[in-house]
């Protein structure tokens, strides 16, 4: 994309190098040595590529989780240029390795914003909500979208700092509803349904093949703290695996979130390593896959167990056919139905029928009886559910904010050149 009329109010700016850059650019090598092993090539601010995107992330390793799942969808598109930027040495460094697109490590405030003056972004791309979203937020001449990094009914999907973003992407839907329920005062004219791009690509599965029924325990983290806490694998996680290998003729995969890898809940820990010790004394076919790509794995699925979560739903998408049992901590049925429409869809793993959870998964692989809800259920999330709708969607709604927002700073810096 070429740089519009908007942004180039014109040759003046860019003539004009602000005091502020200046010291930013002098002052730069010396900062990024003080950060450790940090290559300042490619990030001169004299001399930065043009790029029309920013895909913001300030967080730590432990999250990048978040990030990683978006790099392919940005990656593959060449219409408009991205350039990911972090803030944080541990992340820059270990990301750098993972995506083929330029990433820049911009530790301090005024260095961000110098980087945004001389970079000339139309788009900033957030996929959480940290709290340095808001340095960020403060450029004014880019519009930013919030894309979040999944489709979940978790609480947390679903915050205040919405209102801050120019425009929040979300799945369909059902985000849309979550967004009405939860949000006093919100706009939801900033809402947009894009579907999710990730599920459009062709991820190749870490799985051998095999004529088992594959069933797939794949728990989420305790979140951080207890009403985001949705994870099964302390109140249920062992009963669950030792269950599935009971089933004739099948394979279990468990394929954790990757926080309760380094969970801070002692039983989430103590239980998470009794299924993988449950898994090694069994051995084949059964498996842990910890670095694997679920959604290479959900394809391959005739069975999901996971909790509330982006993974039941990705399922939901990516396998519509194969049923689906939700776990539920609080077992409070009314208050699963409210928080996750998802439920009425599924069989339900709580109190009541854990002592029966092999009977549980043997009923559902032999008749399914949510087919049908689930086939409503995936439309109410995603809307259009044909392969590539999400990728096209998508970027459609990028070009369109990025020409909307352009064409309106253009009018207000002709206002104040009349004015003037």
């Amino acid at each position: 994309m070429h740089h519009v009329e908007s942004k180039a109010a014109g040759s003046e700016k860019s003539g004009k190098v602000s005091v502020f850059a200046k010291r930013a650019a002098r002052s730069l090598s010396r900062r990024l040595r003080e950060f450790g092993e940090v290559e300042p090539e490619g990030f001169d601010l004299e001399n930065i590529p043009n790029a029309d995107i920013a895909l913001y992330f300030a967080d730590q390793p432990a999250k990048l989780y978040q990030l990683l799942q978006w790099l392919p969808v940005f990656e593959n598109h060449t219409q408009l240029r991205t350039i990911v930027v972090v803030r944080n040495l541990e992340t820059y460094n270990e990301l750098r390795t993972q995506t083929s697109l330029q990433v820049l490590l911009v530790p301090r405030y005024e260095i961000l914003m110098a980087l945004y003056d001389r970079a000339d972004f139309h788009a900033v791309v957030y996929v959480n909500n940290g709290w340095t979203n808001f340095q960020s937020l403060s450029f004014q001449q880019a519009v930013h979208i919030h894309v979040n990094h999944g489709e979940s009914d978790k609480i947390c999907m679903v915050s205040n700092q919405a209102k801050a973003y120019d425009k929040v992407y979300v799945a369909g839907q059902a985000a849309i509803d979550r967004h009405a329920s939860a949000i006093a005062w919100f706009d939801p004219s900033h809402l947009v349904s894009v579907g999710r791009p990730q599920l459009d690509l062709d991820i190749a599965s870490p799985l051998a093949q095999s004529d088992l029924t594959t069933i797939t325990y794949a728990p989420t983290w305790e979140g951080e703290d207890d009403v985001n806490n949705y994870t099964s694998v302390d109140l249920y996680g062992p009963q669950i695996v030792t269950a599935a290998f009971a089933i004739p003729h099948a394979r279990l995969v468990y394929k954790p979130h990757p926080r309760v890898l380094e969970s801070a809940d002692p039983l989430v820990r103590a239980n998470h390593k009794k299924i993988v010790n449950l898994i090694s004394n069994a051995g084949a076919p059964h498996v842990y896959v910890p670095n694997a790509n679920i959604l290479g794995i959900l394809p391959e699925t005739d069975l999901l167990i996971a909790d509330v979560s982006s993974v039941t739903l990705d399922h939901l998408y990516l396998r519509p056919h194969s049923p689906i049992l939700l776990t539920d901590r609080r077992s409070h049925p009314a208050q699963l139905l409210a928080d996750s429409p998802m439920s009425a869809a599924c069989a339900v793993v709580d109190q009541n029928s854990i002592s029966h959870i092999g009977e549980l998964i043997s009923t559902n692989l032999d008749v399914d009886t949510h087919r049908d809800n689930r086939a409503r259920m995936r439309t109410y999330y995603f809307g259009d559910t044909a392969k590539g709708s999400s990728t096209q969607a998508f970027w459609s709604a990028i070009t369109s904010d990025i020409a909307a927002h352009d064409s309106a700073l253009s009018l207000i810096q002709r206002v104040r050149q009349v004015q003037s």
